[in-house]
This record gives C-alpha cells, sequence and structure tokens, in this order.
C-alpha cells in the first residue's frame, strides 16, 4: 500500500494551522507549505531548485513550478506556486545563499518525510489533538486537494494534473455532493427553450426570481423565505423556504391573505394593506416588525415587498421576502442594555468623582451637606436627594439639606411605615406618590452618614429608574455615606484648627455603658485622664491617675468587658497609681473626639463622669451634644463658655523650653544631634559622644534621657501645669 494510499482523512483548516505553528525552523515551515499548499511529494522537494520556479503573468505577479522528474516518475509535470509560497521560497535561498541551480533542499526524501513527522508530534503535545501525531507528507498533500476541490472549486482536471495524481479515483473522495440546486442549474440547458424558462410560470405569470444564486441563498440558511402573492395579496406559491420559516404546508396557506404573518396589533391597524399599497407606488417597499408562525410565536422580521408585472406591464402580484433577524434584535438588545449600564457606572462615577471635589472644597458642616445633595442629582443618575440631620434620642430633626425637591414635600413621599430591605446597610423602599404635581414611581434609598461610631445624619436618594439599587450601587452609596462622614470630621477638625475662638464646654456623664463611669461607681474609685492617643478610627490609649481602688481590682473589671482589649500598671504614686488602657468601641471620649472636638479634662468618680472639652466657635453644639447623648443618653451640657485660644509662637516655645533645660543637658542634646546619634542608621554612639565631651556613657545617658523628657513635657502639657501633669487634650496628637 503506497503512502497515499494509507493517508489519513483531510485535515482541517484549524489543524493544518496547528502543523505551521509548531514548525521551529524556517525550513520546516517551507516543507509543510510545499506539501499542503503546492502539493509536491517528498521525492520531489529533495530535487527541487529556484531555476523550477516560472513567472506566469506580470501583474497581478502568479508562478508555476516545473516539478522535476523522479525515480517513480518519468514525466515532468507543471504546479501552482501561491504568491507568498514563492516569496518564502526565494527568500529561504537567499537567506541560505543558494545560487538557481543549487537543490533547494540538500537532504534525501526520508528526511523530508521525517522533518514533517517532527513537526506533526510537536504540534499533537502543543495542541493536544493526537490525530495530529500521525500526520504525514501524503496527509499534505489530500489537503492540498481537499481544499482545492471541495473549498475553491478548482477544475478536478486541474488538481489532477499540478498534483500529480495518475487518475481521477484518488481524488473522487474529496469532491463534494452535489446539492439539488446545483443538480437543476447543471440540467437547465437540457429544458431548451420548448420547457419553461426559469423565472416563468405555466400560466405566463412573472415568477420570483428563482434563479439558482436565490435558490443557493434560501437553502443554506432558514432564516430567510420569498414567496409569491397574487395581486390582492394572497399566497399563491408556496415553496420549502416558506415552510422552514413560517411552519406551514402548501396546502395550510395557499390562498390565505398575507396578513397571517402579521400580528393581530399590525393586522387591526392595517399593515397589511399599507405594505402592499406602499410597494405598489414605491415600486417596492421594506418594512421592520413582528412576524407569526404557524405555532403562534412571534420572531422579528425585515421584510421586503416587491410588486411583480407580467410581458405587458401589467402588475401581477408580489415577491415577499422575509429575513428572520431575531438573532441580530437579541443581540441589539444585549448591547443596547449593556451601554446603558455602562452609561449608568460612568454617570455614578461622575458623581462619586465630582462629590469628591466637593466635599474638598467645602468650608463647614452645613455646606456639607448642601453640596452632597446637589451633587448627586446634577447629572440625572438621581431625581433628588435630601440629608437629614437628626438625634437618635428624641428623633428629631435638626436639619435638613435637599435638592431636587423642596425640602417640605419631603414628609409627603416618605412612606409612613419605613419597610426597608436592609442589605450592606443600606435601607431601600419603592414608593408611589406626587412630587411637586407630578406622579413619582420608583425607590429611596436611606444611607447612614457615619464617621467610626458617629452617625451624622442620614442621606436620602430618590430614582425611577428601572434597574436601581443594585448591589454595586449599594456598595457605592454606602462608600459616599461613609466619605461625607470623614468629610464633617474633617471640617470640624480643619475649623478647630483654625479657629480663633473656641467654644469650651462641660458634659456629665452617669450612663453605666460607659466602662468607666460604671467601674467609679462600682468600687467607688476616681479616674483623672492624664491622655488619649488614638491608634485607629474605633481604637483609642488611655492613660489615667487611678485613686480609691487598688488596680487589680480595676483590671478584673477590665477583663469581663469586651471593649476593653489591653491594660496594665505603668507606674505607682504614694497615693494612686499611673494605669493605661487600649479601649475598642464606642465610649464618651470616641464620640466627642468624632465631632472635631478636642478633650481637655475628663475625671470619673462615684459613677460620673465630668469632660471638659473644647471645639471651633461656629460649630454646632447643639450637634454634638446631642450625637454624644445619642450613644450615652444618661449625660447633659452642664456649661460652655466662648474664649480665645493661646498661640505660642516658636520664639516663646524654645524659651519656655530653655527655662526646664539645665546648661548639661543642652549641651548633651546639641552634641548628640549634630554629632549623628538620633540618624538612622546612626553617625556616632553615645560611647564617642561622651568621649568628645569628656563625660562617662551613662552620665552622657542620663543627661539626655531628663533633656528629652523635658522636651517631649514641654510639647505635650500645658505650659502653665506647674504639676507637670498632662492635659487629655495637649497629649493627644490630634484635634479630636
Amino acid at each position: 500500500m503506497s503512502l497515499e494510499e494509507g493517508a489519513m482523512d483531510a485535515l482541517s483548516r484549524r489543524q493544518y494551522e496547528s502543523l505551521l505553528d509548531a514548525a521551529e525552523t524556517y525550513r520546516e515551515v517551507l516543507v509543510v507549505r510545499l506539501c499542503g499548499e503546492v502539493g509536491l511529494r517528498p521525492a520531489e522537494l529533495a530535487r527541487l531548485r529556484i531555476d523550477d520556479v516560472d513567472q506566469a503573468r506580470i501583474d497581478p505577479p502568479r508562478y508555476l513550478v516545473r516539478v522535476p522528474a523522479t525515480d517513480d516518475r518519468e514525466d515532468e509535470r507543471t504546479a501552482y506556486l501561491p504568491t507568498h509560497v514563492e516569496r518564502e521560497l526565494r527568500r529561504y535561498a537567499r537567506s541560505n545563499g543558494l545560487s538557481p541551480a543549487d537543490r533547494i533542499f540538500s537532504v534525501t526524501p526520508r528526511r523530508l518525510q521525517m522533518l514533517v513527522s517532527d513537526v506533526a508530534d510537536r504540534a499533537s503535545d502543543r495542541f493536544d489533538d493526537s490525530a495530529l501525531a500521525d500526520v504525514s507528507t501524503g496527509d499534505l498533500r489530500h489537503y492540498f486537494a481537499s481544499r482545492s476541490l471541495a473549498e475553491h472549486g478548482v477544475n478536478p482536471r486541474v488538481v489532477k494534473a499540478v498534483g500529480g495524481w495518475r487518475s481521477f479515483e484518488a481524488l473522487e473522495r474529496y469532491l463534494p455532493e452535489p446539492a439539488e440546486a446545483e443538480i437543476v442549474d447543471s440540467f437547465e440547458a437540457v429544458e431548451g427553450p420548448s420547457g419553461p424558462r426559469s423565472g416563468e410560470s405555466r400560466s405566463g405569470r412573472g415568477a420570483v426570481g428563482d434563479d439558482s444564486v436565490v435558490r443557493l441563498l434560501l437553502a443554506a440558511s432558514d432564516q430567510y423565505a420569498l414567496v409569491r402573492l397574487d395581486e390582492d395579496g394572497y399566497v399563491d406559491r408556496w415553496n420549502r423556504s416558506g415552510a422552514t420559516l413560517f411552519g406551514y404546508r402548501a396546502g395550510e396557506i395557499v390562498g390565505t391573505h398575507v396578513s397571517a404573518f402579521y400580528t393581530d396589533e399590525a393586522v387591526e391597524a392595517g399593515a397589511p394593506e399599507r405594505t402592499l399599497s406602499s410597494a405598489l407606488e414605491e415600486s417596492g417597499h421594506e418594512t421592520e416588525g413582528w412576524r407569526v408562525r404557524e405555532d403562534g410565536s412571534r420572531f422579528r422580521a425585515t421584510e421586503v415587498v416587491t410588486p411583480l408585472r407580467d410581458d405587458r406591464g401589467r402588475h401581477c402580484g408580489f415577491a415577499l421576502f422575509v429575513r428572520d433577524v431575531s438573532t441580530y434584535y437579541d443581540e441589539l438588545e444585549a448591547v443596547r442594555e449593556r451601554r446603558e449600564e455602562l452609561g449608568r457606572r460612568y454617570a455614578l462615577a461622575t458623581r462619586h468623582r465630582d462629590l469628591t471635589r466637593a466635599l474638598l472644597e467645602a468650608n463647614d458642616h452645613e455646606e456639607v451637606e448642601t453640596e452632597t445633595c446637589a451633587t448627586l442629582v446634577d447629572g440625572g443618575v438621581y431625581e433628588f436627594a435630601w440629608i437629614d440631620r437628626t438625634t437618635m434620642v428624641d428623633r428629631r430633626r435638626e436639619w435638613r439639606a435637599a435638592s431636587g425637591i423642596d425640602p417640605v414635600a419631603i414628609d409627603d413621599i416618605v412612606p409612613e411605615e419605613w419597610e426597608p430591605e436592609l442589605t450592606d446597610g443600606i435601607d431601600v423602599v419603592g414608593t408611589s406618590t406626587e412630587v411637586d404635581g407630578d406622579s413619582f414611581d420608583g425607590a429611596i434609598a436611606h444611607v447612614p452618614l457615619q464617621y467610626g461610631e458617629t452617625t451624622y445624619g442620614t442621606l436620602s436618594v430618590a430614582t425611577d429608574r428601572e434597574v436601581a439599587f443594585d448591589a454595586d450601587e449599594r456598595t457605592w452609596l454606602a462608600t459616599i455615606g461613609r466619605q461625607v462622614g470623614y468629610a464633617i470630621t474633617a471640617v470640624r477638625r480643619r475649623n478647630l484648627l483654625l479657629s480663633d475662638q473656641v467654644v469650651e464646654f462641660e458634659l456629665e456623664c452617669w450612663d453605666d455603658r460607659a466602662f468607666f463611669v460604671d467601674v467609679s461607681d462600682r468600687l467607688e474609685c476616681r479616674f483623672e485622664l492624664d491622655s488619649v492617643v488614638p491608634v485607629s478610627e474605633s481604637t483609642q490609649l488611655y492613660y489615667f491617675r487611678l485613686e480609691g481602688a487598688p488596680p487589680a481590682d480595676v483590671f478584673d473589671l477590665a477583663a469581663d468587658e469586651q471593649r476593653v482589649t489591653d491594660y496594665r500598671l505603668i507606674e505607682t504614686y504614694e497615693d494612686g497609681w499611673r494605669v493605661e488602657f487600649v479601649v475598642d468601641g464606642a465610649s464618651p471620649m470616641l464620640t466627642l473626639s468624632e465631632y472635631g472636638v478636642t478633650i481637655r479634662t475628663a475625671t470619673v468618680e462615684d459613677g460620673r463622669g465630668t469632660i471638659t472639652a473644647e471645639c471651633a466657635a461656629d460649630a454646632d453644639l447643639r450637634t454634638i451634644v446631642s450625637g454624644f447623648r445619642a450613644t450615652f443618653p444618661d449625660s447633659e451640657l452642664i456649661g460652655k463658655r466662648e474664649s480665645d485660644r493661646t498661640v505660642q509662637t516658636a520664639r516663646e516655645f524654645r524659651e519656655g523650653l530653655e527655662d526646664r533645660l539645665t546648661d548639661r543637658q543642652v549641651s548633651s542634646l546639641r552634641a548628640a544631634y549634630f554629632g549623628g546619634y538620633y540618624d538612622w542608621p546612626r553617625e556616632s554612639t553615645a560611647e564617642e559622644i561622651a568621649d568628645a565631651m569628656g563625660v562617662s556613657s551613662p552620665t552622657l545617658h542620663n543627661h539626655l534621657r531628663k533633656g528629652q523628657h523635658e522636651l517631649l513635657r514641654t510639647f505635650f502639657d500645658d505650659p502653665a501645669d506647674d504639676e507637670g501633669h498632662t492635659p487629655a487634650g495637649a497629649g493627644d496628637g490630634h484635634t479630636g
């Protein structure tokens, strides 16, 4: 059995491309192409020279190759050489320095067969296709025959000649079976002038253009139908394309009016009659719409109606061409929905960007709220928005900002019984009401404005979009709520820092939900706050002077308190102790700091805590106190006063520091600083600084420690505090 007789079934285009992709050298690519696209055998390739290539046409250039005779085949033959293969052949010859008379592949036919086999094995492994492993040069020649005959329709006699096949029998399996339309077309001339001509019926009327091209089109797809109607629009001819698309048999539909293909709504509106009339007036009419199949199902269709005329020019019917475009419309609708979704997301992103810019430029609490509402409504993402600044204790509204709606009208559109769908902290409710005289059917989202443990109010946004407040939008709104909360806190703290006047106020809290209030009542002890150090948004580090109860008893109670995460004894005094607590979660000091308040002093004794704090003169003290009482209801404001902020210049700071430091401490600090002791990595060690100053290392360390202590004391302590106690506000390192 010959190599070609044992070849596998024809390669697919994908498999052939896989072989080319697996070729690792230019020679491997060229051998595969000469076998698969020219139809050459290995023995012929082994004798091939550049001289064997002839240019058969100049413009455009076309090439032939004289295939040399081999031991098995004594006669030369001529094969067609594709232009791109000719270029690759000459490029290979130039890169290898071959003359026109040199053999292009100076190896044996067997070696060329092995080369193709190696490429096939590589392709099989790389593309996980076991069928590729058995590909040979004979399979590549059969691929050439299959493509030429079946895909390109080349004359079989030409393929036989250029490929060197001895008979047509080897090519027969690659010849496609003729379709019905091809059979009719092939014998069209047999009918002659005596039979009905193509395009005419036995009645002599003009037919509907049933030439070969149209028949091939209709046979190739079930998405088209070509139907003949009579002069009044009744089905006159029915064929396979109409039966496939609409589902009717000829006996069921012939003689039925074309309106059977239309929806009831279109028939009632007179659409079929208008279409036929327009076709007559305009010599053809095209329309789109819903059409109905025999089983009642609908599909989107493009319809072309063309009037037909006989040899005398008289109207004799219509040609109705219908194309099912449902898939196209489905894809178009999906694209539209996606475009709308992307547009909505872009609009949301734009609002977020603009809101961020507006918040950065806001100067006070009210401006933050007003700009938030205005920015969210601007751009059409939301119909209207408002913010309620409420107290959590008595639910009394203290302030309302709104955009897109009169603030007074808001109470009329919020459902009396709010039944929210709680997701990600966002409440959503549907509503149907009137707004400024216009009906509104949509949904409202209710978003808390929070910073840490503090809620400043609620943002509400309303929209009548069909798709609103999905998971992504809820997440975005939750972020907005936190962002606005941060902005409110930031402007409060900034205004406190920049304010020349402050309001000092005093709060008293006896709420046992405050840990230190509860402990002081249970142990009859006293806590005096030295300092508060923020660790994170919800965690603070407290330093207290404890009197009246041993630390061990306090720590026993702290161990049972979830919010107290750590505690320790720092120092023991004659009349008390210095203790440290790490508190995570709600506490009086944390709540006040989130409102941008600076805590000056705090004492807790016998179940009552007294906190002295200060805020900017233009801050809304009522909102601060209401927010504090929302978390700790058992508390009240017991006093307030306005005062000027004391400003200390840098010179005054240094002069005050000089009064606290000794000459030796100043000298030691300067020598250590300029000697690089505080650099990292250190430029000098303590021993080197001590040697330079002529003192011992322990003496230097003593001066440095005392000097550093005075530096920190001067920075954190109130200069007027002669006792050396650290006020909380001076030591917390921030304005809240």
